[in-house]
């Protein structure tokens, strides 16, 4: 594998350092997920202000660092804002054993101008993927070049905001007790459909599954149809498959999530 490639597989994820707002929702018999599914409900739950912005290093002349941020804040919502900023800023640790020296997009954007290269360029974006009146599923995507690398790194990281208990739900919270391998199961089940669907595995299956084997994951994300599962470059497939999305639909669910996070 090449610098590019152990650079993407020692991305700083999943952020379960940044979340320590997350914590479980409270106890409810009303589903959270539309009862009529198929259609996506981005027009409900809260309201959103684009945040956007490109700034090259200060000072520099010809090939210069860039730094562009295509980001949301939530009004009235300062957790999960912060959230948001804090996530981005913390999926930029490429290549770092510790934690970060920075907490916030601010406090990268100094540190990047000190530490970066003359082609040096980080994207942060933020939107929000899914809503409905209880739940907004935010997706944070990063994109890392540093100068000397193949390609830039791509990086995704959900946040599923529960707007009731304005908490940040993880696998535990939606999971019903016992039910973290047999949720496991479904996605192995999505990833097997993903195989068949996938043209670059058609040739040579076993070559292709044991050069990139299933790999269990957390980041998920809440939509009308079921759970999305996205991986990030390197994890289940090479570079030029780009990231891949796993989708359990709720149909697979049952007996597995929480009834609240199941269609009515």
């Amino acid at each position: 594998m090449d610098e590019t490639g152990r650079a993407a597989r020692m991305l700083l994820l999943p952020l379960a350092a940044c979340m320590v707002l997350s914590a479980c929702a409270g106890s409810s018999n009303i589903s959270r997920i539309p009862a009529q599914v198929g259609q996506e409900s981005q027009r409900e739950g809260l309201f959103t202000q684009p945040v956007k912005w490109t700034h090259a290093k200060p000072g520099c002349d010809g090939e210069c660092p860039k730094l562009t941020v295509d980001s949301v804040v939530f009004p009235g919502v300062p957790r999960l804002t912060e959230l948001v900023d804090r996530g981005l800023a913390y999926m930029t640790g490429i290549g770092a054993s510790t934690t970060p020296p920075y907490s916030t997009i601010a406090e990268y954007e100094q540190y990047f101008w000190k530490t970066a290269g003359p082609r040096d360029e980080t994207q942060m974006v933020a939107k929000a993927r899914y809503r409905n009146n209880s739940l907004t599923v935010v997706e944070l995507d990063t994109w890392q070049y540093m100068t000397g690398m193949a390609h830039g790194i791509p990086a995704t990281q959900f946040i599923n905001w529960d707007n009731r208990s304005g908490r940040a739900l993880n696998l535990q919270d939606i999971l019903l007790p016992g039910k973290r391998s047999a949720y496991i199961q479904a996605l192995k089940q999505a990833y097997q459909r993903w195989l068949i669907g996938n043209p670059a595995v058609q040739n040579d299956p076993q070559a292709y599954q044991r050069m990139w084997p299933f790999q269990e994951s957390e980041n998920f994300g809440f939509t009308d149809s079921g759970l999305v599962v996205k991986y990030n470059a390197y994890e289940i497939a090479p570079y030029a498959s780009g990231q891949p999305e796993l989708v359990i639909p709720y149909s697979a669910l049952g007996g597995i999530l929480k009834p609240a996070f199941l269609p009515a």
